[in-house]
Formats: structure tokens, C-alpha cells, sequence
């Protein structure tokens, strides 16, 4: 007999990119020629230092427990990081270690977040935000992030949430954002800190991509006064340093909420591998030179594929403030079809043609407030993010081939237009 499962596993819904990953891999171990831009990996090896370090402490057996707040001088070094890349108060005593990011989100929320607690997400969001709120009961208040307003938090949706909700607590604020390539200013960031400083709200800063900025330049909360004792801001050394298996990141904290980060991680993972930050020292230390130039790539990559794509029938893309994601609008190709956009990007991976496909996300995948665009990774060879382009025109003109997959896909009918 099988047990049955919690209510929360039964709901649980998994990060889409992963899914489709599968699928991707799936296809290509069939024979299917596939150009991946659905995933947020970096196409470049793991920073030269790093990758040095790491190999030594290995061989030095540096490959026991640790502390659960991170080694002291992987914190000092992070410490020492995010006080010259953006002037944060911060020293060792505010960093803990964690593998990457995402495992924060959690931590954050059970640190903060009880049942019945108000929560602020400004949609579209990082899939894996909601399923953590929920863990905690928290009640969640959606803020639309617009095109029209280059994908920068409404602030007049934080004041409006702070004024009516019962049991305000918590925000959740992702800069540079990940679908969209929206960037909070530093103005927007004054003001957030402004309306919430003094009040009893938390603040989960997501950032894990403060080196990929295209506009202006990245600024934290943690800088402004009062912050650090109501944000917990996370960093990772996945999308910079192209260490995504390391499973590498870090918060910034007041010294008591990293206290306290400590021991809810002490729980759930003991520590963060000695040898893991090792190698993030030698990363922070050494490979900055290294990381701008891939960061100057990545911009490159970006800057091209959006422009390319807004000069696509149908198609209306604006050119990202940061991260090394594209967001296009694709509601007028929706609209004609009468499919959803994760709908379409399934059908340019799965049936747009038999021998080749393309990899990416539909925007609905990051929440209601994405439906109508299309997400790509820019993390591939020009070469291929040139085929990807050719092949979309063609794709979009296969009627029969739309119709067909909508036939046999139904769940990717499109029910009421896209207000985008």
C-alpha cells in the first residue's frame, strides 16, 4: 500500500525549466538536433582559480565537516566582496554559506514567514518562491512587473500592500530579475527602503545576477540605512564564476540574522563542503578579471538576440537591463494561434519540425503576469542562437503544424487574450 503524501507534496509543482530540460534531452538522445535556451547555465568552464583551488583542497583532503555558518575566511572574503563591488556595511559576522541560492529562499522564509503572514512577490517570479512561501502558510500578493515600464518594480503596488494587507511581512524582490531582465534603480531601491525602514517587513533580496547588469550599474538594499537588519540578501557563485555544480552561494545579513540563517541551515544541511568554498575564495580573490570578460560575452549575447528577436514579425522585445536572459512579447503570434506561450514553446521543441528544435520557456512559467512571452537563455555560441533565429519565422509560418500540435495538446489552448 502506498502512504499517502502530505498536501504540500501533493501540490508541489517543480522549477519548469528542469522539466523541460528532460525533455530537451530526451529528444537530442533520440536524434533530434536541439538548441537549448531554456536553462540558466553557464556555457563557460568554471573560472581558472577556482577550478585550481578547489583541485587542491581536494587533494589536501579538505573534504570534512565545517561550520554550518561557512568557513571564517569564505565569509571574511564574501564580506570583503560585497563592501567594494557595492558598498555594503558588511563583515564577516553577517555572511553564511549556503549551496547556491535557491536553498535561501526556504531559509528566509521559515526565519520570517509565519501562517497567515502577508508576502509581496512581484510576478513574474523564480518558480521555486511560491512553493517556499506555502511551506510556511504565508498569503501572497502579486505585483505585476510591465513591459512598459521596463520590468521595474511598482512601488506604489509595496505602499499599497504595507496600507491593506491584515498582516504585511515579507517582500520578495529579485534584481536583476529573472525572467524578465528588469533592473530595480537605485532610486527604486531608496524609495522601497524608505516606505518599509522601522516597519516589521523582511526583504528577500535575490541577486544572483549582480554582475550581469547592461544598465547603470547593480546596487543592493543592503546598502541603504537600516537594511541590513531587515533584508537577507543572496549571492551565487553559479552564474559569475560558471559554478553552478559547485553548488556555491551566500547571504548577507545583520549579524543576528545570520545567526540565526546559521542554525535553521545547521538543520537542513550541515555545512557547505570546506573544499566548495575554497574554491569561492580563490573565485572572489583572484577571477573578478576573468568574470568580466565572460560578463562582456554574456552582454554581447544579449544585446544581439534581443534586437534580433524585435525585428521579428510579431514579436516585440525589449533589450534586458541585466541578467542573460530575452523576454519577448509573442501575444500577437499567441493570439493568431490560439495557443498559450509555454504552448508554443513547446511546439517549437517538440513540432515545429522533425529533425531540429528549440529549447525555451513560456512566460506563464514564472506566473500569470508572464503569459504571452517567451523566455531565452543566451547561454549558448552565437552560432547557435543564429540557427535558433532563422528557424522561428519558419516555425511560426507552419500552420498545420500548430494546429496539429494543439490537436494532439489541448491543455495549450489559449482560453482569454493576453493583457500584456
Amino acid at each position: 500500500m502506498q502512504v499517502e503524501f502530505s498536501k504540500l507534496a501533493q501540490g508541489i509543482k517543480t522549477e519548469t525549466a528542469f522539466d523541460v530540460l528532460a525533455i530537451a534531452k530526451q529528444l537530442k538522445a533520440a536524434g533530434k538536433r536541439v538548441i537549448e535556451l531554456e536553462i540558466g547555465d553557464s556555457p563557460f568552464p568554471t573560472t581558472r582559480a577556482a577550478a585550481a583551488a578547489g583541485i587542491a583542497a581536494i587533494e589536501a583532503d579538505h573534504c570534512h565537516y565545517g561550520p554550518s555558518t561557512g568557513l571564517p575566511e569564505f565569509r571574511q572574503a564574501a564580506a570583503a566582496y560585497v563592501q567594494g563591488q557595492y558598498s555594503v556595511p558588511a563583515t564577516a559576522d553577517c555572511v553564511v554559506a549556503g549551496p547556491g541560492a535557491k536553498n535561501f529562499e526556504t531559509l528566509f522564509c521559515e526565519a520570517f514567514v509565519n501562517p497567515g503572514d502577508g508576502v509581496l512577490v512581484f510576478s513574474p517570479y523564480f518558480p521555486t518562491y511560491v512553493p517556499n512561501i506555502d511551506r510556511r502558510g504565508g498569503r501572497i500578493t502579486f505585483s505585476s512587473l510591465r513591459q512598459d515600464r521596463s520590468f521595474r518594480p511598482n512601488l506604489d503596488d509595496v505602499e499599497k500592500f504595507l496600507q491593506e494587507d491584515p498582516q504585511p511581512k515579507a517582500i520578495f524582490l529579485n534584481s536583476p530579475h529573472n525572467p524578465t531582465g528588469g533592473i530595480a534603480t537605485h532610486d527604486d531601491l531608496k524609495d522601497l527602503a524608505s516606505l518599509i525602514r522601522g516597519r516589521n517587513i523582511a526583504v528577500f533580496c535575490d541577486e544572483p545576477y549582480d554582475q550581469m547588469v547592461w544598465t547603470g550599474q547593480h546596487h543592493s538594499l543592503l546598502a541603504e540605512e537600516g537594511m541590513m537588519d531587515q533584508c537577507v540578501a543572496a549571492y551565487t557563485f553559479s552564474k559569475s564564476f560558471s559554478m553552478s555544480g559547485w553548488r556555491l552561494g551566500f547571504t548577507v545579513s545583520s549579524p543576528a540574522i545570520a545567526q540565526l540563517i546559521a542554525k535553521l541551515t545547521n538543520t537542513a544541511l550541515s555545512c557547505v563542503p570546506p573544499f566548495v568554498q575554497m574554491a569561492g575564495i580563490a573565485a572572489l580573490q583572484n577571477d573578478l578579471p576573468e568574470r568580466d570578460k565572460n560578463m562582456a560575452t554574456f552582454r554581447q549575447k544579449v544585446e544581439y538576440l534581443s534586437s534580433q528577436l524585435d525585428a521579428l514579425p510579431d514579436i516585440n522585445c525589449l533589450t534586458p537591463g541585466g541578467s542573460f536572459y530575452v523576454f519577448p512579447d509573442v501575444s500577437a503570434i499567441c493570439h493568431r494561434f490560439n495557443i498559450t506561450s509555454h504552448g508554443l514553446a513547446m511546439y517549437l521543441l517538440q513540432d515545429a519540425d522533425d529533425d531540429f528544435g528549440v529549447a525555451c520557456l513560456g512566460g506563464e512559467c514564472f506566473g500569470e503576469a508572464g503569459g504571452g512571452f517567451l523566455r531565452f537563455s543566451c547561454a549558448e555560441p552565437d552560432e547557435k542562437l543564429q540557427e535558433a533565429l532563422d528557424f522561428l519565422p519558419q516555425a511560426f509560418e507552419r500552420q498545420d503544424r500548430i494546429e496539429a500540435f494543439l490537436a494532439a495538446h489541448s491543455q495549450y489552448q489559449l482560453q482569454a487574450p493576453y493583457q500584456v
